[in-house]
């Protein structure tokens, strides 16, 4: 049922399949995807394929393709499943609609696949909060760390759908979305989302916008983050921290059918190192996880890729990282002499 008081979405299904939209979406998600076969053999016929996509979803006659599976080993293996070309163009004609919308309705601490936010912003926030929660580092501050158990393979279609329609009142853009969303299962045939679709990137925020809610206006936490699935609370009191667990989990299974990790719910000080995002925070400083450090080591000194290490390399400004920075550095140096070389 609509909330009648809860904003509107106020674009029309016109807006989002019209040529103009669909025309933005491929001219961005084929910025970068020039030497990928799928996308150039789309360029070919570029006008047609879209001519054609606009045509059947006019026509309410579109239906969502298979999706092509794979794995991927960054840093954990995970399921990838791949859509088509022009699916891929209508979930970025979507996105660009919805996402701004959506995106005001999220906490201002909800740092996962967002514009300006990131794991970077996530972790300074972090810091921040310790800072505040333990009066500049004068007061013991406990971290309660948790994370939801296989997030996107339980992931609820009708919960999700339920959640789109108390905020969007066009009957053919909720109509799409519920085609898009059943395109996939993990099992169940009404639960999970597809690592890779950029659709479920946005889906995901707005399911888990329901538990942000929940915890900074019932719990009414102050010192919260959430990175996807990944969530810290700060608090002086750890009693106070503990006897969340009960309400966040009632939570979770009951309105959006989802459970905490046991393996990876932890309650700790701060001062002791809090694993958060692949660094180790400390008051004072911060270093690598282990696990983040051997990854970057494997993959720099086996065949390393000069985007690869040029990545590492920013990602190590934001730490305590020197050692590994000047490990790293010829090594940038090297790739980058070949890669100028090479005109």
């Amino acid at each position: 049922m609509r909330n009648m008081g809860r904003i509107q979405f106020s674009h029309n299904y016109e807006a989002i399949i019209s040529i103009e939209n669909l025309l933005e979406a491929w001219n961005e998600f084929s910025a970068d995807k020039d030497r990928r076969e799928d996308v150039a053999e789309f360029r070919l016929q570029l006008m047609r394929h879209l001519l054609q996509l606009h045509k059947d979803l006019k026509n309410r006659t579109f239906v969502h393709g298979p999706y092509m599976p794979f794995k991927i080993n960054d840093p954990k293996p995970r399921n990838i499943h791949k859509a088509t070309v022009r699916d891929r163009i209508l979930h970025r004609a979507l996105y660009r609609k919805l996402y701004p919308f959506f995106d005001r309705t999220f906490i201002s601490d909800s740092y996962s696949c967002r514009i300006d936010k990131g794991t970077h912003r996530a972790f300074k926030k972090f810091s921040e909060f310790a800072r505040q929660a333990s009066c500049n580092h004068t007061k013991t501050v406990w971290v309660l760390k948790c994370d939801i158990r296989k997030f996107f393979a339980s992931i609820d279609h009708q919960i999700l759908f339920d959640i789109l329609n108390s905020y969007i009142p066009d009957r053919d853009i909720l109509h799409l979305l519920d085609q898009i969303i059943n395109s996939f299962h993990s099992g169940d045939p009404n639960v999970g989302m597809p690592l890779g679709n950029l659709t479920s990137q946005l889906f995901a925020n707005i399911y888990m916008n329901k538990f942000d809610q929940f915890m900074k206006h019932k719990i009414k936490v102050k010192y919260y983050i959430r990175y996807a699935d990944d969530f810290v609370i700060l608090n002086t009191d750890h009693k106070l921290l503990l006897s969340m667990l009960t309400d966040m989990d009632q939570f979770l299974k009951e309105k959006l059918h989802l459970s905490l990790h046991p393996d990876k719910t932890f309650l700790k000080t701060f001062a002791s190192g809090v694993d958060f995002l692949g660094w180790i925070h400390f008051p004072d400083h911060r270093v690598l996880r282990t696990t983040t450090r051997r990854r970057m080591m494997n993959k720099c000194n086996n065949e390393p890729k000069f985007e690869t290490v040029s990545s590492y390399l920013g990602m190590l400004k934001h730490g305590n990282a020197y050692n590994y920075q000047c490990i790293l550095q010829p090594i940038y140096d090297r790739l980058l002499e070949e890669y100028l070389r090479s005109f």
